[in-house]
């Protein structure tokens, strides 16, 4: 292999891992002591959409009393009206509509394969969310961090296996 190939080729290698670099500096900036507890790939019809990564403090079991972060690897291209709809399904479905579809339009942008989503929980009524290690927003409600992140964590989730490679239990 040439040098200039090589030179290349860890350039290329540098810029795709900026990214989760700068993902992870936000994960242990904004939650201190947060390590990875566990990660999921979600499927539709078999195909892949994002893959998941759970964060706690110590890498612990999944307390709801204590902050943690989730973020979202995406594997295909995804609009801004699907990533709001979806969400706004979820809410309806695992526990009723909330009135949050201008707050979701303002953090979530459409997303390529190998964008990142963070979310970090500040407490019952706050979430703040990145978006390839740039904050994009916050979002907030009564009790948010049980209902937004409850769509991956959560009791009532979709894929049962999913939620258990997650939160590795």
């Amino acid at each position: 292999m040439r040098a200039r190939d090589i030179i290349t080729a860890l350039a290329l290698w540098v810029a795709a891992a900026t990214p989760i670099a700068a993902q992870s500096k936000v994960v242990t900036s904004v939650l201190p002591g947060a390590e990875l507890r566990g990660t999921a790939t979600l499927r539709f019809l078999g195909l892949p959409l994002y893959q998941a990564r759970l964060f706690t403090p110590g890498a612990a079991p999944l307390d709801w009393g204590q902050d943690f972060g989730i973020e979202l690897t995406y594997l295909r291209t995804l609009t801004q009206y699907d990533l709001v709809e979806a969400t706004l399904r979820e809410f309806k479905r695992t526990g009723g509509a909330l009135p949050l579809e201008a707050q979701l339009n303002a953090c979530f942008k459409a997303v390529a394969k190998g964008d990142r989503y963070l979310a970090i929980t500040d407490g019952d009524d706050r979430i703040g969310f990145w978006r390839n290690g740039a904050r994009s927003c916050t979002l907030s409600h009564p009790q948010i961090k049980r209902r937004f992140m409850g769509i991956f964590v959560g009791e009532n989730t979709r894929s049962k296996s999913f939620t258990r490679q997650l939160t590795g239990s």
